[in-house]
C-alpha cells in the first residue's frame, strides 16, 4: 500500500530519473537522480529507503534536504532562501503544499517531455515558492527554476533554483575558472565537510566564475563512469554554493549572487539551471549540454544556413581603418575562403583608440567619407556577408554620450575605469532606448548580417537589474532585425553561458589566438559548448597576446576544430602559408554541416602531452579525430589512441587527412603515413590507433567512416 504520508513526482526522459518526495505538506527532497529506475519501481520504497538514520548528537529527525532547505526547520546548512522584510528583519519561511501539475510524456508537443509545476505557501509572511522542472529526452538535459511572491515588498539576499543532491560517491567536484586570454580552466577539487563557494561579483557571466559543475563519481574519465553536470543559464553575477552537511549529505545550490536584487520588490526569479545524468563519463554531460544549447536554446537567425567561415580585421589593422587597405584585406580573405567580413572596432566616433568615443555610434567621416557603404558593396562583391563590432553597454567619459548624460553611467563617477571606459546603467529605459535607435538606424541603413557583441571590462558592482536590461535591448534588435546574428564576446570568454545564447548564436571564447591556448580551452569548453556556436579563429604567425611563432597547419587545424575563421593580416602569409590555409579552409567547408551538427567527444589519451578529442556525426556514420600535441611527450614512440562511442561490431574506414604532415625523423613504417586502413570499433575503442610520430604544437587529423 501507497504510504498517505507522501506526494512523490517522477520525472523521466529515457536516460535517466529524477524522484521528488514530500512527506505530508512538506517541501519535497530529491530522494533519487541518476539512471532509468524501471516504471514499475515503488516510489514509498525509494523515498524510505533514501532516508538516514540517526545517533547520538544529531536531531531526532534528519532535517529534509529539500528543494529549497528552509532555515525554520533546522536545516544546518546554506538554506535556498534568505528574506527580509522591508523592515529590514529577517523572515524564516515555512512552507506548505498548495498544488501541483505534471504533464503526462507525450502532451507537450511531439516529443514525450515532462513538465512539472510545484506551488507552495506561507501565509504566515504572505509568500509563495514555485518550482518547475522540465525535461528533454532528446538532448538528455533537465531545466529546473524557483520563483518567490510576496504580498508585500521584500528584500531578497539569495534565491537557490531547484536544490539537488550531490552523489556520495564523487571524490571530486570539478569547475571552472580562468582569466583573459586563458578560459576554461578546470579545477578539481575534493569534497570535504562545510561549503565549497564560487561567486561571481564581476557583474556578468565572467572569465573567473563560469557558472557550471560536474561531479564525476569515483573513476570516472571522459569516456567512462558517471557524472552528474550543472549549468546555470544566467549573464550576471551568480554563486554556486556545494555542501557537505554534517550528517554526510550533499547538495548544489545555483543562483544570482548574493545582494544582486538591490531594490525591494514582490517577485524574484532564478535562472534556468540545467542539470543532466551520465553513465559515458564527462563526454555524456559535454554531449547532453552541447545538443541542448545548439537544439533547444539558441535561435538561429538563419535556420539551415551552413556556418560561414569568418574573417575578423582587428589583429590586422586594430584602429588605423582605411579603405583601400581594407578592400585589399577582404579580397585576400576571400581568396584564402572567407565568407563573411567583420568591421571591428574603430569604424565610429573619433575612435582612434580606446581612450574616447564609446557610445558615439555613429560613422566616423574622417575615415569613411562616404559611409560604411563603399566597404560593404566590395566585401559584397567578393561573395561576402558584412558584419560590425559594437560595445553598447558601454561608454568612454572622452564622448559626446558621457558630457551629455554623465548621470546614464553605471556606479560613481570617480569609479575606477577599465580599458579607459565605464558602463552604462543598462536599468534605465532612457539608456536602452537610445542604443536602440543608434543601433537600429545602422543596422536599417546597411545591409548588415552580424553583430560582435563586445563587453570589454568588469561592472562596478554586481546589479541583476543590469543583466536584464541588457537581455532587454537585444531581444528588441533580435525581434526586429531576426536574420542578423549576435556574436557575445566580453573581452574574449567573459560572457559566455546559456543565458546570453538565449539571444546570440557564437561566442568569442578567448581573445587569445595563440593556437596552443585555444586547443586547450577549446577542449575543456566542449564540456559545456558545441562546434556550432564556438569561434576559433587562425591567428597571426607571431601570436599578439603569447609572443608565440606557430606553424601555419597548427593554426589552421585548431581553428577547423570549431568554427572556422581568420583573424591575421593576410597581406603577412607567404605562398605556402596561403596554400595550408587554403587547403584546411576547404576541408572544414566540406565537413562543416556534419561537424556542426555532431558531438564533440574528448578523448582519454595515454600520452599527457596530447590533447584528443573526437567529433562525430549524430547518427554515427563518420568521425574526425584531432589529436593535438601540446608539448614534447615523456616516451619516445606515440601511445596508442583509444576512440570512444563506436559500434563495437562495426568496422570503419580509417583515413589520415593530413599524412603529408609527417617530419623527417618520423622514420618507422606505422600504417596511416601510406594506407587507408578498415578495423572493428571494438579495435578502436579497446586499442586505439598508433599514430606517427610528431613534433610538439602540430595535429594529427584522422577521418572515420562507418562501412
Amino acid at each position: 500500500m501507497p504510504d498517505q504520508r507522501y506526494r512523490f513526482w517522477r520525472l523521466d526522459d529515457g536516460g535517466q530519473t529524477l524522484v521528488l518526495a514530500a512527506m505530508d505538506d512538506r517541501l519535497p527532497e530529491c530522494v533519487y537522480w541518476g539512471g532509468a529506475l524501471p516504471m514499475d519501481e515503488d516510489l514509498t520504497t525509494v523515498a524510505r529507503a533514501y532516508a538516514l538514520d540517526v545517533t547520538g548528537g544529531m536531531l531526532d529527525e534528519n532535517p529534509d534536504l529539500s528543494i529549497c532547505p528552509e532555515a525554520v526547520r533546522s536545516f544546518p546548512g546554506q538554506p535556498g532562501l534568505i528574506l527580509r522584510g522591508a523592515d529590514g528583519q529577517a523572515l524564516l519561511p515555512r512552507f506548505s503544499f498548495q498544488n501541483a501539475k505534471l504533464s503526462s510524456p507525450g502532451t507537450e508537443g511531439s516529443e514525450p517531455r515532462q513538465t512539472l509545476t510545484l506551488i507552495f505557501a506561507d501565509p504566515e509572511n504572505g509568500l509563495r515558492y514555485s518550482a518547475s522542472f522540465a525535461t528533454d529526452p532528446t538532448t538528455g538535459v533537465i531545466t529546473a527554476q524557483a520563483q518567490i511572491e510576496s504580498e508585500t515588498p521584500v528584500h531578497l539576499d539569495w534565491l537557490a533554483a531547484p536544490v539537488l543532491p550531490a552523489p556520495q560517491l564523487s571524490d571530486e567536484m570539478i569547475d571552472v575558472s580562468g582569466r583573459w586570454i586563458g578560459e576554461f580552466q578546470l579545477n578539481r577539487t575534493p569534497w570535504s565537510a562545510g561549503i565549497r563557494l564560487r561567486e561571481n561579483r564581476t557583474g556578468r557571466t565572467g572569465h573567473e566564475h563560469f557558472p557550471g559543475l560536474i561531479l564525476p563519481e569515483r573513476g570516472a574519465s571522459n569516456t567512462a563512469g558517471r557524472a552528474f553536470g550543472f549549468h546555470y543559464g544566467w549573464s550576471g553575477g551568480h554563486r554556486m554554493v556545494a555542501e557537505e552537511l554534517p550528517d554526510g549529505r550533499r547538495h548544489v545550490q545555483f543562483g544570482h549572487a548574493s545582494g544582486t536584487e538591490s531594490a525591494p520588490a514582490t517577485r524574484f526569479s532564478t535562472a534556468p539551471l540545467y542539470v543532466t545524468y551520465s553513465d559515458t563519463g564527462l563526454n555524456g554531460i559535454a554531449v547532453a549540454f552541447q545538443r541542448h544549447l545548439r537544439d533547444r536554446i539558441v535561435t538561429w537567425a538563419k535556420p539551415g544556413t551552413p556556418r560561414p567561415v569568418h574573417y575578423n580585421c582587428w589583429e590586422a589593422i586594430y584602429f588605423d581603418h582605411d579603405l583601400t587597405e581594407l578592400k585589399d584585406i577582404a579580397s585576400r580573405a576571400a581568396a584564402l575562403g572567407a565568407e563573411r567580413f567583420v568591421l571591428d572596432d574603430g569604424w565610429f566616433g573619433q575612435r582612434d583608440d580606446d581612450t574616447t568615443s564609446l557610445g558615439d555610434w555613429t560613422t566616423d567621416s574622417r575615415k569613411y567619407p562616404n559611409g560604411l557603404n563603399p566597404l560593404i558593396d566590395h566585401v559584397h562583391s567578393e561573395n561576402m556577408t558584412f558584419g560590425l563590432w559594437f560595445e553598447p553597454e558601454m561608454v568612454n567619459p572622452e564622448s559626446d554620450l558621457y558630457r551629455a548624460h554623465p548621470e546614464w553611467a553605471l556606479g560613481r563617477g570617480d569609479q575606477t575605469l577599465g580599458r579607459q571606459q565605464m558602463a552604462l546603467n543598462m536599468a534605465r529605459p532612457e539608456v536602452r532606448a537610445y542604443l536602440y535607435d543608434h543601433i537600429a538606424a545602422i543596422l536599417s541603413a546597411h545591409a548588415i548580417d552580424y553583430i560582435k557583441w563586445d563587453h570589454n571590462r568588469v561592472l562596478p558592482t554586481p546589479d541583476a537589474a543590469q543583466t536584464r536590461g541588457t537581455y532587454d535591448l537585444i531581444d528588441r534588435l533580435r525581434a526586429d532585425f531576426p536574420t542578423v546574428e549576435i556574436e557575445s564576446c566580453a573581452s574574449g570568454g567573459g560572457r559566455i553561458d546559456f543565458g546570453i545564447l538565449q539571444r546570440s548564436q557564437r561566442v568569442w571564447l578567448s581573445d587569445s589566438n595563440d593556437a596552443l591556448e585555444r586547443l586547450r580551452i577549446q577542449h575543456n569548453a566542449a564540456l559545456f559548448l558545441p562546434l556550432a556556436v564556438t569561434g576559433s579563429h587562425v591567428g597571426p604567425r607571431h601570436c599578439h597576446t603569447s609572443g608565440r611563432t606557430i606553424d601555419i597547419g597548427f593554426r589552421a587545424w585548431v581553428a577547423a576544430q570549431r568554427h572556422m575563421g581568420f583573424e591575421m593580416d593576410p597581406r603577412e602569409l607567404t605562398e605556402d602559408e596561403a596554400g595550408v590555409l587554403r587547403d584546411v579552409t576547404t576541408w572544414w567547408k566540406a565537413n562543416r554541416d556534419w561537424m556542426c551538427a555532431g558531438d564533440i567527444l574528448r578523448l582519454d589519451s595515454a600520452d599527457p602531452s596530447v590533447i584528443a578529442e573526437q567529433q562525430t556525426a549524430r547518427d554515427g556514420s563518420r568521425f574526425v579525430v584531432f589529436s593535438g600535441k601540446a608539448d614534447s611527450s615523456s616516451q619516445i614512440a606515440p601511445r596508442p589512441l583509444r576512440l570512444t562511442g563506436l559500434d563495437v561490431a562495426a568496422k570503419y574506414r580509417i583515413h589520415l587527412a593530413n599524412r603529408a604532415d609527417a617530419v623527417a625523423l618520423s622514420r618507422g613504417t606505422p600504417v596511416l603515413k601510406t594506407d587507408d586502413i578498415t578495423l572493428s570499433g571494438r579495435y578502436l575503442m579497446d586499442h586505439g590507433l598508433t599514430l606517427p610520430w610528431s613534433f610538439p604544437l602540430t595535429m594529427w587529423v584522422i577521418e572515420g567512416e562507418r562501412q
